[in-house]
Parts: structure tokens; sequence; C-alpha cells
């Protein structure tokens, strides 16, 4: 395939592809790669639960406020500075976490991290969009959930390996060196393939959007610790809402939107980003609270829970790209249809596990559960994306990631508070402790159970109603909105 850059050069597209690849594999890893080293670092820097959760809370704060913004950042600056530039930002936020003598320290290369990986996952996104034609995309797109899919599906059993045998600076020690390729190989192979319009940075709307996404991703990340009456939940939730509310408002109302929201007008793209992100939900539901019931009920170590998640997170590396290529063929419809059932199936005996269910059974389902992912989240997001006309895509890209990081926030917060607050009715009274310890101890047990059963119940949920959702998407491989519409301005 013959592509040129926007000066008409020569643009060598497996290592360009390559280099984008590899280095969103590694930022998107750090999105989880911490979940099993909390209570190191607890010991480490001799801090409590509530403060080293800012670890991730942080992270996804200013990894969400970023998102949009990054559809500003790639009309406005070239795409391989742009691309570097995220990359080195990316680089010395490892660097200082690796280096870090406190917890202080540490939090500071988290959120400086934070800031090069929002602009990446969008910027992959935008990059294969713009440089694969249409009938090609699947297949560009399935090469890119790799990284997008893949990385955090492993962040758990990788960080649970390395805590165990190196210690926690090699999380980060481990990324440097890659990081580093990464930015050498973009200074050779990377080229400036997205057009550039010069927008103007409306500085209202970016601070509606900072204060917006950061207010509510910060209330939802919250509720898992102060529960959903905690005035500070409730006020950064509302806080959060009122300003989306205002920043919506105001897009729809410039000339030169910050983010162009009018991409909902598009049913394709909306019906499209709706099913990626209930697919997305299902998914972080799961791998969130499945390491925590193997660990409880069943005993095991992170690494050990972690191990019985890979076989899931290898199947869907190996099927993005196949996904993606049946996609080109046969369209989004059938995957979709057959892919969310397949979730919902799959989800359905977590609701009867117990104590006693074999690891190899859960370990089998969660990798149907991935199976199934794996012919939704990339296909419909190629799905929505080519209902887009091309000066779209990029704000078609900030709107889905953008969605799908609330989405997967809210997701974490309801699937945290229905497990709790169903282990706190079920759970038997303090004075039986007294009475009977092991009777106690006994229905303590059920309780906690019963809790995890209404969480895997909730996942199911969303998978069911994805699978109905999906009889209403388009049946073409491509979506025939923009033909359309290009054939209108040719007629008049």
């Amino acid at each position: 395939m013959d592509v040129k850059d926007i000066n008409g050069k020569h643009v060598n597209v497996p290592m360009m592809v390559t280099t984008l690849i590899v280095g969103t594999f590694i930022t998107i890893l750090n999105q989880t790669i911490l979940s099993t080293a909390f209570p190191t670092l607890m010991k480490a820097f001799n801090i409590s639960t509530a403060t080293v959760q800012w670890l991730s809370t942080g992270f996804m704060l200013v990894n969400g406020i970023m998102i949009p913004v990054s559809a500003y950042l790639s009309a406005k600056v070239p795409s391989k500075w742009l691309y570097m530039s995220a990359m080195s930002t990316f680089f010395v936020g490892t660097l200082v976490a690796f280096i870090a003598n406190s917890f202080g320290v540490l939090l500071i290369g988290r959120l400086i991290q934070a800031l090069g990986v929002g602009i990446t996952m969008p910027l992959l996104q935008n990059i294969m969009m713009s440089i694969f034609p249409p009938n090609r995309r699947g297949a560009a797109m399935g090469m890119a959930g790799i990284a997008i899919g893949v990385a955090p599906a492993i962040g758990p059993t990788l960080s649970g390996y390395v805590i165990d045998n190196f210690g926690w600076r090699f999380l980060f020690g481990m990324i440097l060196p890659i990081a580093g390729l990464v930015i050498l190989a973009t200074l050779f192979f990377f080229k400036n393939v997205l057009p550039l319009s010069d927008p103007k940075l409306d500085i209202p709307s970016l601070i509606e959007s900072s204060i917006g996404f950061g207010s509510l991703l910060y209330g939802f990340s919250e509720v898992g610790n102060d529960g959903w009456g905690d005035p500070i939940v409730l006020g950064t939730i509302a806080l959060g809402v009122a300003f989306i509310f205002i920043f919506g408002y105001r897009q729809l109302h410039l000339k030169e939107p910050f983010v162009e929201l009018r991409v909902f007008k598009s049913k394709i793209f909306a019906l499209s980003t709706v099913l990626g992100t209930i697919a997305n939900m299902a998914m972080v539901g799961v791998e969130m609270i499945l390491p925590m019931y193997l660990q409880i009920i069943h005993g095991k170590s992170a690494l050990e829970s972690g191990l019985t998640l890979l076989p899931g997170a290898i199947l869907i590396a190996l099927m993005s790209p196949v996904t993606g290529q049946v996609f080109d063929r046969i369209g989004a419809k059938r995957l979709a249809q057959l892919g969310l059932f397949l979730l919902t199936i799959a989800t359905l005996p977590y609701f009867f596990l117990t104590e006693s269910t074999p690891s190899i059974f859960i370990t089998v389902i969660y990798a149907v559960r991935m199976f199934g992912i794996s012919m939704v989240m990339m296909p419909l997001t190629t799905n929505g994306m080519n209902a887009l006309s091309p000066d779209m895509i990029r704000h078609g890209t900030a709107v889905n990631n953008t969605v799908r990081q609330v989405a997967t926030s809210m997701t974490t917060a309801v699937m945290i508070s229905v497990l709790s607050n169903v282990t706190n009715l079920a759970k038997p009274a303090a004075s039986l402790l007294k009475t009977n310890p092991l009777q106690y101890k006994q229905d303590f047990f059920g309780a906690t159970l019963s809790g995890y059963h209404a969480a895997f119940l909730l996942a199911a949920g969303f998978s069911l109603i994805g699978w109905i959702l999906a009889f209403f998407l388009n049946t073409h491989a491509m979506s025939q909105e923009v033909t359309i519409k290009s054939e209108k301005k040719v007629k008049a």
C-alpha cells in the first residue's frame, strides 16, 4: 500500500504502524500495571489504602482530561511531533516514578505519564483511520486492538510476576528502554500524515472540559472508598455533570468547537460507540472483580489470579487482527451479535461460582468472554468511524475514547458499590461472632460470595443490553452515510 504524508513523501507504513502500536501498548499498559502492586507500595511508603489509590485515581483523572484535548492537538500539531512529545512526556514520567524516593514523587511521575497516555491512544486510532482506506480499516484497527484491548488485560498478571520477583521499581524500569526505542523509531519512521487546520484554542471550553470530566471521574473513583452517600462523592459528580452540560452546550454553539459533538448525529457512530462502550464496561468490570474473587474466595496469590486471566488476554491478542479482517468482509452487525451473545452467556456462569469452582472452568469461560469482546470492541469502533467524514474522525476518536473512559469509571464504581452493599446486607449480625464464631465465619463468607454474584450479574446485564442493541446495527461493512453525503454534494 503506497501511502503519502501531507507533504507527498512516501510513508513506511509497516514500521510506522509498529512504532505506533508498541508505543501505545506500553502507555496503556500503565493503566492497570499497578493493580497488584498496591500492598507492596503501601509497605514501602507507609501509606494507607486511600492514599495509594491516588496512583490510579490521579492517573485516570489526568488521562480523562487529556483525551478531549487530543482532538485539538491532532489538528494543531504535526502528527510526528505530537506523538514524539507524548512518548517523551511518558518517558519522563516513567523515569520520575522509577527513581521516586517518596510517595509524592511517585504520584508526580504517574501524573506526568498520564499526560502522554491521554494523547497516544486517540492518536493511534486517528492515524490508523486516516492512512488506511475504509475497506481495510477493520484489519488495521484490529492490529490497534492488540494495544488497546490486550495491554490492560495483561497488566495485573505482569504486575504480579514482577512484584514477586523483581520489586516495584522494575515495573517502571522495564518500560524505560522500550519507550526510548519508540522515541528513536519515531524520528526515523514517523511521518506527518494528519492534515492540519490550525484551530483556535477555546480557553473556556478547555476549562469546562477539565473541570467537568475531572470532577465526574474523581467522584466515581471515590465511590468504592466512601460510598454513594458521601457529600464529596455526590458533590463532585454533580459538579462534573453540570460542567459537562455547560461544555456540551458551548460546543454546539461554537463555529469551531473544541470537540465536535455533532458526530452523534450519525446514528451509526452513536450506536457503535454505545455498543463498544458496553463491551468495554463488561470487560473491565469482570477484570476488576474476578481477581478479587480468586484472591478472597479461593485464596490465590496476586500472580495466580493474574495467570488465571492470562489465556483470555492472549486470545484477544490473537483474535483482534482476525476479527478486524472479518469486519472488512461482512461488517459489524453479525460480528457484534455473535460477540455480545458469547459475552452474555459466558458471563452468566459467574453468578453461580462457589468456593470450590475449579480454576480451569473460570479460565475457560473468561477466555470465551474475551473471544466475544474481540468481535465487538475494535470492529465497532471502526464501524462508527467509517460513518464520519475524514475531517470528523479526530473528533469522533476523542468523543469515543472519552465516553469509554467515563463509562468505565462509572462501571468500576457501580460494581464495587453493588459488591459492598449486597455483602453488607447479607452479612450476619455482629452478636453471632460471640455466640458462634464458626457459624459467623461461614455466614460472612456466604455474604461475600453473594456480593460477587450480584456484581457478576450486573456485568451480564450490560452484555445482554448490548446484544439486544446489536440487532439495530447497520448491515454493510462500510457505512453508507459518508457516501450519501458525498453524492448529495456532487448533485448540488
